[in-house]
């Protein structure tokens, strides 16, 4: 079977998706795995036959298979490397987008430099950092990788343990409200059918969150945008029915999961002695139950498409456990790093303070960005893939619906990543150039005065990628 690159399919997927309505588009988020279904759909189009003709009395024919619905966009001429520089000068001196400023455009497939800005400065990323976290944890983990959690028996007799592995989609709803993950509930009956096997219908509940290290706070304090990060938290610590966005978090996530699990065992007629508390499992015990995350593609994808810091910060966890590291903020900065350099970006002047880029000592520069984007879209390392399928989609999906939308050049061609704080304004993804190139671009600025206006400012840089011949 011949093999397409991913420029083509990525440039493919972007025109197809200006011919979807917005609510086609937005109905379910890029985690549910849609472009890699699409880009499978359209591996089996090749073929050339597809159906059946059950005429009586003769053998099934093939039937001529319906056109692809990713279609590939081959380059026309040479990159636009002058006429980027002449126009995106001009658009970078903006005064909106504050006093510092790094612009990096590269093709993201042969790696070309098209141009550049102070790209080699350090500046703090905010969430743009989440395009390296998830580029560790990929190189680190892998696409397929999932997060356990279990129920182990403890110590004692009749006593149970929920063990947590740190899994960010863990949740306690009946439904999950972000397709395949973690559930507490399928966890519960689980453990319930093994206990009544055991003929065991009372037991004393613990919960072992110790897998993670440092302190669960972030740095930034108490803060809306994220939950203390503990390795047992179900729904991200959120007490309503919020899925994404900031909202007042659990002050204690770990206990108030185990609190949930219990209500589920005594719904399925396991008596619960006693409130949960921390416990340790029983040494060298199999579990008698597991649940799995959503596979780590998802994570990322839902986490860029949303901007979700409680997986950033759970991911660079992940990262540093797979790397023989402390999972705390320490030790997940120096793992990612390390992931990230046996990737061969430059790295140089790179800080990762945290996962979520809620840290402002975090440093990256544009070329780094560029690189990593360049990376994920080439064909050596295909387990980076879902750092350019989980991007949100100008104009159409999670931090980019109401941007660069309607008439703008970039509706539907633009995936980019957002990044705000205070006085930091920042925007990296990927676009497809007229000439049909897949370009990546890193845009950071710093010392804004307006944030709405140095957004708009990003969006018209992003803009000018996507329409300069």
């Amino acid at each position: 079977m011949p093999l397409v690159k991913t420029w083509q399919l990525i440039a493919g997927s972007a025109v197809a998706g200006l011919a979807l309505s917005a609510a086609a588009v937005t109905s379910a988020g890029p985690w549910d795995s849609g472009q890699r279904k699409a880009e499978r759909d359209r591996a089996a189009s090749w073929s050339g036959t597809g159906g059946a003709d059950h005429a009586a009395g003769s053998l099934p024919q093939a039937a001529p298979s319906a056109p692809g619905v990713l279609q590939g966009i081959a380059p026309r001429g040479d990159a636009p490397s002058a006429a980027l520089a002449g126009v995106l000068g001009p658009l970078l001196a903006d005064p909106a987008l504050g006093t510092v400023r790094g612009a990096s455009v590269v093709d993201a497939v042969t790696g070309q430099v098209l141009y550049e800005s102070g790209a080699a400065e350090p500046l703090t990323p905010a969430s743009t950092v989440k395009i390296a976290t998830a580029s560790a944890a990929l190189a680190a983990l892998g696409p397929e990788y999932r997060i356990r959690t279990t129920v182990t028996p403890g110590p004692g007799a009749g006593q149970i343990v929920l063990v947590g592995g740190g899994d960010p989609s863990l949740t306690a709803k009946k439904k999950s409200p972000a397709g395949s993950g973690g559930s507490l509930v399928a966890l519960a009956a689980d453990t319930a059918r093994a206990l009544k096997a055991a003929s065991t219908d009372t037991v004393t509940l613990g919960y072992d969150d110790t897998l993670y290290s440092g302190p669960v706070r972030h740095p930034i304090g108490r803060n809306d945008n994220l939950a203390p990060v503990t390795a047992l938290t179900a729904d991200e610590g959120r007490p309503d029915e919020s899925t994404a966005g900031p909202v007042e978090r659990s002050e204690d996530p770990s206990g108030d999961t185990a609190r949930a699990f219990a209500a589920l065992l005594r719904d399925r007629g396991i008596k619960v002695t006693g409130e949960p508390a921390p416990a340790k499992a029983a040494p060298d015990t199999r579990p008698l139950a597991t649940t799995l995350s959503t596979p780590l593609a998802g994570l990322v994808e839902r986490m860029l498409t949303n901007s979700d810091n409680d997986i950033a910060e759970a991911l660079a966890r992940q990262t540093a456990l797979a790397s023989g590291k402390p999972a705390g903020f320490e030790g997940a900065g120096q793992a990612v790093t390390e992931r990230l350099a046996s990737l061969g970006v430059d790295l140089t002047g790179s800080r990762f303070a945290d996962g979520s880029g809620l840290n402002r000592a975090d440093k990256v520069s544009a070329r780094l960005l560029t690189g990593l984007l360049a990376k994920a879209a080439g064909p050596g390392h295909p387990e980076l893939r879902p750092v350019l399928t989980g991007l949100p989609v100008a104009g159409f999906t999670g931090t980019l619906r109401t941007r660069n939308a309607g008439t703008s050049p970039a509706a539907g061609l633009l995936r980019a990543k957002t990044g705000t704080l205070t006085g930091v304004n920042s925007l990296a993804g990927t676009v497809v150039a007229p000439s049909g190139r897949l370009l990546a671009f890193a845009f950071l600025t710093a010392n804004a005065p307006d944030g709405s206006a140095a957004e708009k400012g990003l969006d018209k840089l992003a803009a000018a990628v996507a329409s300069t011949p």
